[in-house]
């Protein structure tokens, strides 16, 4: 199989590097690096913080209270990313949705689930490389808008 819902195979295995090298990035703290990995002027909305994030600069500083508030807490932050499904949407655009945990390990501890979301990114085309222009977050234990 080539292709899968109109995405190459190749460009399906480089948005699994891309998510896997997200993880890996802000988890060991290296946010200059994680927010290279977002168009310089995308965004990040998620209901566990009270503004989204956007631009270089505010991605860069968001990863780094992230791998702040588990160095303060004693903790190894991992993002574990799961499930995900790689469609075309336009021409060098992509949209892709995933499940992301967050698990916590206390130094000399236990592990525990921090939280469980759903993630919903356009990514586009910049040069040879995919990047993020904006990922959308959604806690599982947000009240259902019946």
């Amino acid at each position: 199989m080539t292709d899968y819902r109109g995405v190459a195979a190749g460009d399906v295995a480089a948005i699994h590097q891309l998510y896997a090298l997200q993880s890996h990035l802000i988890d060991s703290g290296r946010q200059r690096d994680w927010a290279a990995t977002f168009t310089t002027d995308g965004e990040f909305h998620s209901p566990s913080y009270p503004e989204p994030v956007v631009g270089s600069s505010d991605l860069e500083a968001f990863a780094g209270r992230f791998y702040s508030g588990a160095e303060a807490a004693d903790e190894v932050h991992r993002h574990v990313i799961t499930n995900l499904l790689v469609e075309t949407a336009v021409e060098a655009e992509l949209t892709v949705r995933g499940y992301l945990q967050i698990v916590a390990t206390k130094r000399g501890g236990d592990t525990r689930l921090v939280r469980m979301t759903t993630i919903t990114d356009r990514v586009i085309r910049v040069g040879d490389e995919w990047k993020i222009a904006r990922r959308i977050v959604s806690r599982d234990d947000a009240p259902r808008n019946l």
